[in-house]
């Protein structure tokens, strides 16, 4: 059963320093959904390691969970975050939705 368009939570504003939370989810999808999350329509990275453009931001992204965590925002994170759903029948994109740090 392909991903229904999944509920995304991302905060408004988030002061520099502290910890954003950030959280997609959708239920419908069978098997289960993997989320994977794009900042500006750019794929954030499970591994910070690997992503050059994200090396000076301290993250965790569950891909299970679809939970994407910055530990210590700063002024770079700042931009449009939307999540997209996937499973083997398809995917779903939640809307852009903007973090100001």
């Amino acid at each position: 059963v392909k991903p229904m368009t999944p509920r995304c939570t991302v905060p408004k504003a988030v002061p520099v320093g502290k910890t954003a939370s950030l959280h997609c989810h959708e239920n419908e999808g069978y098997p289960k959904s993997t989320y994977s999350w794009y900042r500006n329509s750019e794929p954030i990275s499970p591994d910070t390691k690997l992503n050059a453009r994200f090396q000076n931001s301290s993250y965790t992204l569950n891909p299970t969970t679809g939970t994407l965590v910055f530990h210590a925002v700063h002024k770079g994170d700042t931009g449009r975050y939307s999540c997209i759903a996937t499973n083997d029948a398809g995917f779903a994109k939640c809307e852009d939705q903007e973090m100001e740090v």
